[in-house]
């Protein structure tokens, strides 16, 4: 008995071992890493509008039929397929459907859907369709439609505004240089979109953007014959802005009338917001020098300038990303979102502009407002709170100023919340388990588990990363996620390969499945003999103001520094090999990753660099003019960030990557950084990307990534 148990446990041993011998390929690391390699998930789950149940996709055989279940429900149950669907459709005189199409049951007690290009509205029970946007329409720019009906669209560069066969064109002379109900200000300050519909839907808040005093930039188009000039208009950095207004459409009326935002014409007009009543706008308007905010009220009937409710200033710049939320019980006061205390957090104000009180305080940041309960009392939001690496889901109560966490464990949360407040969906992973969905009731936070997602990595020979901190030499704690390579020997040292970014606005490292990250392509290079550090340095997204602000008018000083406390990290380890490390990042990683091999050369023995900012002087007004002020006002910032000038320093082998249609990062970035590498002597290796922009996306991701691996292959392995 022994020897069979014995047996049956080297069996065992052998079979876990052989299945965990599965390579990954590129292709896996990349692109399945989205689909067939991604954690197992409950398709679309979403809660039924009005209640606690919720529902979610599923495929049976060659069919998806959607499932319902709720906290007290042991099994969940069929609760719409194909052919009930298409019955109701049927019943209704609509066309029928071939496949289970996306369906939205949390917006109302209407399902809404896509039927024949047009968003509809299916009352389930009396089989009734409303069509919502009409195909014709829904081929249009920039659509939204109101709660009244009525549906703002763009066409042929002007703004339209329809309600049944009723179509008013709004403007007239909308062109490229006049640009109508669009996002404006490069989507800098939170800004997504260029309309705005009041809360009753019947007035429209648009912007307008004249951009014609703004210098014409050329992308070239390589798919014709001739090659074709396509002009784009890029504000750089010291040079004229383009100038923005706020117009207001009555639908009802027919009126426009324009907010008078005065002067001076090259400010930031941010935060659009409308009073509950909707007889004001508010705006959060930015001078161009970032530094000074007012929120300021105005008319919605006449556009006069009502008042300044605050006004917020800072010695470096102000960066105001979300507008004002009116409380549901009490229109008098509202939720401003501010950093001036160090920290991302909500404050209350009265509707004349006075501070009541601090809702949320601390070193660590609010991250997303969820919305109020039913009776307006409880205000929920996403936080920082318990780690800058998780994400955690609080309810506060907005009288008392007392919040409570509602999900529990050390990993990264992402919640919806039911109608009633009363249970919420959370999903989360950690880097042991890649998902796990469950319901949660929010006044005890008793759980019930949906789903406990397999490794999808089971069968590869790969193991998960060690997140840690090191301390920088300011102090802070840098976060870093280190894979080692597969099977590693002790004994042996392996060549290294570091990922960074170190920008604001984004951050590598969390508490999450895969370490944060949504491809597989460190797990590759573990697989492939290298040690994979990606590293979060000052200058990140989520660790406060001064851990941003750090870099201000100097970028890349700080990175640097902070990369040299990684670096000397891995030296201090005894399977690194220090003398073939490399370096990779993309847009400011890459100017990062460029900045590094000249100011230190010869750490790294080759990099790549990926769309990467070589001169701050050809980048945007919005965002180099926040964190490097004009080059006018820092002129040694600029040059001293000016990496062309800097060519004859480089040791190493340089990658630089570029897509050739990037009206992010203008190639001319890249192309500076080699004619200069030219007119010294230096070698450097370049690739271009024909027909990607600012990132390589789709198939072609694949050729990136394998050749960044190839180079550091040549460059790096003995």
């Amino acid at each position: 008995m022994k020897k069979l148990i014995l047996l049956i446990h080297l069996v065992a041993i052998t079979f876990f071992g052989f299945a965990q011998n599965k390579q990954l390929t590129m292709q896996d690391a990349m692109s399945n890493a989205r689909t067939m390699l991604a954690p197992e998930n409950l398709s679309q789950i979403q809660f039924i509008y009005g209640t606690e149940d919720y529902v979610y996709a599923k495929r049976t055989g060659n069919a998806v039929v959607w499932l319902k279940g709720g906290a007290k429900t042991k099994e969940d149950q069929t609760f719409l397929t194909l052919t009930q669907l298409n019955q109701k459709l049927s019943a209704a005189k609509k066309d029928t459907l071939k496949a289970m199409p996306m369906i939205q049951f949390n917006k109302s007690a209407d399902w809404i859907l896509y039927l024949n290009g047009s968003k509809v509205a299916l009352n389930p029970v009396n089989n009734t369709v409303n069509v919502i946007v009409d195909q014709s329409i829904m081929t249009k720019g920039n659509v939204e439609e109101s709660k009244a009906g009525y549906i703002a669209y763009l066409d042929n560069f002007n703004l339209f505004v329809a309600k049944g066969a009723d179509q008013k064109q709004v403007t007239t002379d909308g062109s490229k240089d006049i640009v109508y109900a669009s996002s404006v200000h490069r989507e800098e300050f939170g800004i997504s979109k260029g309309t705005f519909w009041s809360n009753n839907g019947k007035l429209l808040a648009f912007y307008r953007m004249d951009q014609s005093m703004v210098t014409d930039y050329p992308i070239i188009d390589w798919t014709t014959r001739p090659a074709q000039n396509v002009n784009i208009k890029y504000p750089m950095a010291g040079d004229k802005s383009h100038q923005v207004t706020l117009g207001v459409y009555n639908a009802e009326t027919k009126a426009v009338v324009y907010l008078k935002t005065g002067e001076p014409v090259e400010q930031y007009l941010t935060n659009i917001a409308w009073s509950p009543d909707d007889k004001y706008v508010y705006i959060a308007v930015l001078n161009r020098g970032q530094n000074h905010m007012k929120l300021n009220q105005y008319d919605a009937v006449t556009g006069n300038f009502v008042k300044t409710l605050f006004e917020e200033k800072d010695e470096k710049y102000v960066e105001p990303l979300v507008p004002m939320l009116f409380l549901k019980n009490d229109p008098s006061k509202f939720i401003w979102q501010s950093n001036r205390d160090g920290w991302n957090h909500l404050y209350l104000y009265s509707s004349t502009g006075k501070l009541l009180k601090q809702l949320t305080k601390g070193p660590w940041e609010v991250l997303d407002v969820k919305g109020f309960d039913p009776k307006g009392d409880q205000l929920f939001y996403v936080s920082t709170e318990e780690s800058p690496i998780t994400r955690n889901l609080y309810v506060l109560n907005v009288k008392s100023g007392k919040s409570k966490r509602i999900t529990q464990g050390f990993a990264v949360h992402n919640a919806q919340i039911s109608t009633s407040g009363n249970i919420v969906i959370d999903s989360y992973s950690t880097p042991d388990e890649p998902r796990v969905i469950q319901l949660v009731e929010t006044a005890t936070s008793k759980a019930k588990i949906l789903l406990k997602a397999a490794n999808p990595l089971a069968a590869y020979a790969t193991a998960n990363s060690s997140i840690f901190t090191i301390k920088s030499k300011s102090g802070d704690d840098l976060y870093m996620n280190l894979y080692k390579p597969v099977n590693h020997d002790a004994t042996k040292k392996y060549p290294v390969v570091v990922y960074w970014y170190g920008g604001p606005h984004a951050q590598l490292i969390t508490n999450g499945w895969n370490g944060g990250s949504g491809d597989y392509w460190a797990r590759y290079m573990a697989q492939n003999g290298y040690v994979v550090l990606t590293i979060d340095v000052r200058g990140s997204d989520n660790r406060g103001k001064a851990f941003e602000q750090s870099m201000f008018r100097r970028a890349g000083d700080v990175q640097m520094e902070d990369m040299m406390s990684a670096v000397d990290y891995l030296k201090s380890q005894p399977y690194v090999d220090a003398s073939n490390m490399g370096l990779f990042g993309w847009s400011f990683g890459g100017f990062a990753t460029t900045d590094f091999m000249l100011t230190h050369p010869g750490v790294f023995k080759a990099a790549a660099a990926g769309g990467p900012v070589i001169n701050w002087q050809f980048y945007e007004i919005m965002y180099t003019e926040r964190y490097m002020d004009t080059p006018q006002e820092n002129p040694e910032g600029y040059a001293a960030t000016y990496l062309s000038n800097k060519v004859d320093q480089l040791k190493g082998k340089l990658l630089l990557i570029h897509g050739q249609q990037d009206p992010v990062v203008l190639q001319q970035h890249s192309v500076d950084f080699v004619k200069k590498a030219v007119d010294k002597g230096v070698q450097v290796d370049y690739m271009i990307y024909p027909g990607h922009e600012h990132n390589v996306s789709g198939k072609d991701r694949i050729h990136l990534y394998q050749k960044v691996t190839d180079y550091f292959n040549q460059n790096l392995k003995k």
